[in-house]
């Protein structure tokens, strides 16, 4: 048996993913495609047989060592996403490496998994082999490496698809193997300078885009009955709300929506103009005005969202809550933000929330645990952005945990942010744009997986936010209310630039023609969202409509909800 060993634990981790190669063979069916995929997989596998055989020990657990990991990551992502990884899914994870340390305790349990069922693949290759091929060395050495151009070749050619029922360890390698040669044959083109007109005077207040994380629009009371008490819906004395309610996302993605809320890309040009036009800063500063940055998810200097080092220079004060615990940071946000709207400087605020992105047990103070029962508390106080689910799989119970949670998150990250804002703040001499970056997937229709947004297959509730105008009621900049019925659950993500640039006091029509219509103008949106984001190798962006009228919205259920705070 032990003469046999490795053969045994490759054929078993082939064996463990059988349904995924029979599900792709009864989708291919009988004909010419299936004839192609059968030659493509029986060749991967030699190679993969033939990577076992590699006499030499550091070559051979190198390649092991590169096929479990790619393995695991494959398999990890197909588990918690519920979902196949495609070419652009695994792109956005790329640009999401920032957190990859947190995402390990997120899906620690699915981890844990995937590794021990991908030691057979990494044993299997590894361990020496106690017989030889009949082939020349070099022939087993370039056979993984043929194995994976192979592939890439083919995802090159029908721009990142053709991976699906193929032997999983090869296909983030051959994603890599992509990535890396789009980075190199990058040829965008340098960053140009602002050449829009501006024709007004100075301008003498503050400009604020308030970006919040993974709120949903259809858990606030601003747009339903039963949503969040957020106090948007009664302005304080001296400031008036304009609710444009539903509103689309760009992407169901973090970085995707806010790399873009940021330079200004439209949905039919949204890749050469976010590479290649000015950004908001630029903007900003030839306005005259400061430009100021408060990232409330990061500390220690590290940018995220594809902010770059340029990018940054532009920005003359970047804000970050390295001595603030995870819990208090939009809170720390708003004290920064009434503290620039006192200062008596025109200047442009982007604030980068906390929100709610999970995990949502500790993200709130104990008074404000409203909505029961919850998730357990005391595991994730200093987590911002990811976090493991002990003992969370996914099933209708532990969702109802998670919306408890996530509704108690609302009210303190959303509903005290704006009650201290109103309170404290001086909103005589600003004008504040609020949205989310995406909605959020909170299994309300029962649908399996442990993701909230970023999927490949989405509900239409992860590209739905709020919208709102809020600035001092004697303050006279666009007129807001001119075409709000026609925008109201109407309007997208795609109008905020635009607007911002209308605010700064850029001519109507250039603006409009760059990047589209702004908020005072009937914004005729598509309202859907993108969730093929990096389309990428000819690829095209795939673009989800949001029904309104198929859109879930919480109702208090007995049990679920006990009055509180």
């Amino acid at each position: 048996m032990a003469r046999y060993l490795k053969e045994l634990l490759l054929l078993l981790y082939l064996l463990r993913a059988h349904d995924y190669y029979l599900d792709r063979l009864s989708a291919l069916g009988f004909g010419l495609a299936t004839l192609l995929f059968g030659a493509m997989f029986v060749a991967l596998v030699l190679a993969l047989w033939m990577t076992a055989y590699i006499r030499q020990a550091l070559v051979r657990h190198l390649f092991a060592l590169a096929m479990f990991a790619s393995a695991v990551f494959f398999e990890v992502y197909t588990r918690v996403t519920d979902s196949y990884l495609t070419y652009s899914q695994f792109v956005s994870m790329v640009y999401s490496g920032g957190f990859i340390q947190e995402a390990a305790y997120q899906y620690r349990e699915v981890i844990i998994s995937a590794v021990a069922g991908g030691l057979l693949l990494l044993l299997g290759i590894g361990l020496k082999p106690r017989r030889h091929l009949p082939l020349p060395g070099y022939v087993a050495i370039t056979a993984p490496l043929l194995g994976v151009l192979l592939l890439s070749g083919v995802l090159f050619v029908r721009a990142g698809e053709g991976a699906r029922g193929l032997p999983i360890m090869y296909t983030p390698l051959a994603y890599l193997n992509l990535f890396i040669y789009e980075a190199v044959h990058n040829t965008v083109g340098p960053r140009a300078p602002v050449s829009l007109v501006r024709q007004t005077a100075a301008i003498g207040h503050d400009i604020v885009l308030i970006i919040d994380e993974s709120i949903g629009g259809n858990y606030l009371d601003i747009n339903t009955s039963s949503g969040v008490a957020t106090g948007l819906k009664t302005p304080p004395p001296g400031v008036e709300i304009v609710n444009y309610g539903y509103a689309a996302s760009i992407a169901n993605c973090s970085a995707d929506t806010n790399v873009t809320l940021r330079y200004g890309g439209t949905r039919g040009d949204y890749m050469r103009i976010n590479s290649t036009q000015p950004s908001i800063w630029q903007y900003a500063r030839n306005a005259g005005l400061r430009t100021v940055y408060i990232d409330g998810q990061n500390t220690g200097g590290k940018r995220q969202n594809l902010m770059t080092e340029r990018e940054q220079q532009d920005i003359d004060e970047f804000v970050q809550f390295d001595q603030v615990r995870v819990r208090d940071r939009d809170m720390a946000a708003a004290a920064k933000l009434i503290e620039l709207m006192g200062n008596d400087r025109a200047e442009l605020v982007v604030v980068n929330k906390v929100g709610a992105h999970f995990p949502v047990h500790d993200k709130y103070p104990d008074a404000f645990m409203t909505y029961r029962p919850a998730l357990p508390r005391g595991q994730f106080e200093e987590v911002a952005d990811t976090g493991r689910r002990d003992g969370f799989s996914g099933e209708a119970n532990d969702w109802v945990l998670y919306r408890n949670a996530y509704q108690n998150t609302l009210l303190w990250s959303v509903g005290e942010f704006f009650q201290r804002l109103f309170r404290e703040g001086n909103l005589d001499n600003a004008v504040l744009i609020y949205t989310s970056d995406h909605g959020q997937d909170l299994h309300e229709r029962g649908n399996p997986g442990l993701n909230t947004h970023c999927g490949g297959d989405p509900v239409e509730e992860e590209g739905l936010v709020p919208l709102l105008v809020i600035q001092g009621s004697r303050l006279q900049t666009l007129d807001w209310r001119s075409a709000w019925a026609q925008n109201k659950d109407r309007s997208s993500h795609y109008n905020i630039f635009p607007t911002l640039l209308r605010l700064m006091g850029y001519e109507s029509a250039e603006v409009t023609a760059l990047y589209g219509k702004s908020l005072d103008q009937p914004t005729e949106d598509d309202f859907t969202f993108n969730y093929r984001f990096n389309a990428r190798l000819g690829a095209k962006p795939a673009w989800k409509h949001i029904d309104l009228s198929n859109i879930v919205t919480p109702k208090p259920v007995q049990g679920e909800m006990a009055v509180g705070h």
